[in-house]
């Protein structure tokens, strides 16, 4: 009873899980006639790619990923490089206020975005960013710099302190020390860390909104979002093509993570095994 108990448990939560991702599959092949049709069918009688052909046909979207993908890798790129250094100062030096530094940084990934828009939203128009993808770039660092600053500080925390001793003992200054020994044992942290900031960063909402006020500037979360005026109709939702936008935009995000798996696995159990 109890290993059914377990697996009928089990059965629930990967059904809990998956069932919205393949709601929006099925939405994304139904003619719009059969999306609002009762009774609900969980597999469409006429399945359709038009609404794939729609959305790839549609040239905003796509320019809306060109853009959301410079965006991410530039924002991830300014992150781990930013992140790892300041990591590496607060993992393997001992200074004053290092543990009160290490809080306040946690304490950045607590506050909700909504929180710091309206004094974002003035230095970036006063700085001549609006509605260009650099004042993404580096909005995005606000909540994917502190969460790898913190995350890779216990990465560097973890390594032995003998590796440092003998790249000096060779002559290695601390940022050749860095950068030569300690980075790339690093490289399953990295990988793991860059993912999760790229998808928070590929997921952002908010701040596209806010910043992004012309469609050649749009990211996919605000492309999907505008998909509502494409009919030329105030009183319908394109939900198929909407759902046919989404599956592809977590595509790039399942391919990064089949491929990355192996690596991503070492990262997040690096820390589990002292020594």
């Amino acid at each position: 009873m109890k290993r059914l108990s377990f697996y009928a448990l089990l059965t629930l939560i990967i059904g809990y899980t998956v069932f919205p991702y393949y709601w929006a599959f099925v939405s994304s092949i139904k003619p719009s006639s059969e999306i609002f049709a009762t009774p609900v069918g969980l597999w469409p009688h006429s399945p359709t790619l038009e609404n794939y052909r729609l959305v790839l046909s549609n040239a905003g979207f796509l320019q809306a990923l060109v853009n959301s993908a410079a965006v991410c890798l530039a924002s991830v790129t300014m992150a781990l490089t930013f992140g790892s250094l300041a990591a590496y100062a607060l993992g393997r030096f001992q200074f004053r206020g290092r543990t009160a530094t290490l809080y306040l940084v946690l304490s950045m990934t607590m506050f909700p975005q909504i929180a710091v828009l309206g004094g974002l939203y003035a230095i970036i128009n006063q700085i001549g960013l609006f509605n260009r993808l650099p004042a993404l770039m580096l909005s995005y660092l606000l909540f994917t710099l502190p969460f790898t600053v913190w995350v890779l500080t216990n990465f560097f925390k973890q390594l032995p302190g003998e590796l440092e001793e003998a790249a000096i003992v060779d002559g290695a200054t601390p940022m050749q020390t860095y950068r030569l020994v300690l980075l790339p044992l690093l490289s399953p942290a990295l990988v793991t860390t860059g993912l999760l900031a790229f998808i928070q960063c590929w997921n952002e909402f908010l701040y596209a909104l806010s910043f992004m006020q012309t469609p050649d500037r749009y990211t996919v979360t605000r492309a999907i979002f505008s998909f509502a005026g494409v009919t030329g109709s105030g009183y319908e939702i394109p939900w198929g093509q909407m759902m046919a936008a989404t599956i592809l935009v977590t595509l790039p995000l399942l391919v990064l993570v089949l491929i990355l798996q192996n690596r991503i696995i070492a990262g997040l159990t690096g820390g589990a095994v002292k020594g």
